[in-house]
């Protein structure tokens, strides 16, 4: 049984990219992931609209690319920067309505292939669930810095007797070893954080960065507190983004961190050390504006590939 099925929809790749759904014989630079599911908050979670957002992403790319060749002034060039670097898309996670669990399973070992064919995972979620396999795949491949770019710390250590959902994410990231430092980025307003959650994450040592200290520090002064030569995964919640940016997410809050902060904590971690893998999750389709939240998650994912490949990440397949 196949681990990713083909995804619905006008476009089947992000990006253009080949589809390659056999990870057993992967071999690519980059590769994108599908997780639409979580683990969600009792039976009507199961298919609530964040399981729309790789669609919504993928078929946001004419918009995001208009075409891989073209000048692009976010990254100073074209996607590739006129590299040999190939990208493919392995479509999504496979689901089964039997098995809620199973497809968690499925990811991390999915995210486990990946990164064995030496490839860099990029994650279209999905809610903020979907991270937990995500990380669990990084056994091994440790000390990795966690940065997460979001309006809520995440840190609840279970809701309902779930303890795998969305609410919970970086707490059950904080008890991996292989997880280090982790950086929480735009926190503001409320969230489902009691006071002893925040406490908790306090006193595991999370960088805790609120969205006004990155309005008025700026971008620089965060990513100095981020320790040089590192290993970052970054995950994006969508609502971590100022809603005039990301309007189709569950909990807007005014105030959030801007697109010219998004790309520019992205394109430093990429020069600061070596980014492993990115995640964008939360979007919900059905309220978004001109697709302006697909588009803006495509767009952040442009300034991570193509950082990348002006920083020489891919230079091993040159020749």
């Amino acid at each position: 049984m196949t681990l990713t099925v083909p995804p619905r929809g006008e476009y089947q790749t992000f990006l253009f990219s080949e589809p390659a759904y056999d990870l057993d014989a992967l071999e690519a630079d980059i590769a994108v992931l599908g997780v639409p599911f979580g683990q969600p908050y009792g039976i009507r979670a199961v298919h609530h609209d964040h399981v729309n957002g790789p669609e919504a992403i993928r078929r946001a790319s004419d918009r995001v690319v208009r075409a891989l060749h073209h000048y692009d002034f976010d990254i100073g060039g074209p996607l590739f920067m006129g590299r040999d670097i190939r990208m493919v898309d392995c479509g999504d996670v496979r689901a089964d309505p039997y098995d809620l669990m199973g497809h968690f399973h499925r990811t991390e070992e999915a995210v486990r292939r990946i990164l064995g064919a030496g490839a860099l995972p990029l994650i279209l979620g999905g809610d903020h669930s979907i991270p937990i396999p995500v990380l669990r795949a990084y056994e091994g491949r440790g000390p990795v810095t966690l940065i997460q770019l979001d309006a809520h710390l995440d840190w609840r250590d279970e809701v309902g007797g779930i303890s795998q959902g969305l609410s919970s994410t970086i707490r059950r990231a904080s008890e991996m070893d292989h997880i280090g430092e982790i950086f929480q980025i735009g926190l503001r307003a409320q969230g489902s954080a009691r006071p002893e959650d925040f406490e908790a994450a306090k006193a595991y040592g999370s960088n805790l960065v609120t969205a006004y200290e990155l309005h008025d520090e700026g971008v620089q002064a965060i990513l100095d507190r981020v320790p040089d030569g590192g290993n970052y995964y970054i995950t994006v919640d969508a609502d971590g983004l100022d809603p005039t940016y990301a309007p189709a997410v569950a909990g807007p809050a005014p105030g959030g961190i801007t697109f010219p902060e998004a790309r520019g904590l992205i394109q430093g971690l990429v020069r600061k050390g070596r980014v492993v893998g990115m995640d964008v999750v939360e979007i919900t389709p059905a309220a978004d504006l001109n697709r302006l939240t697909a588009i803006t998650a495509g767009r952040l994912f442009v300034n991570l590939i193509g950082t990348a490949a002006q920083e020489g990440y891919f230079d091993r397949r040159v020749g």
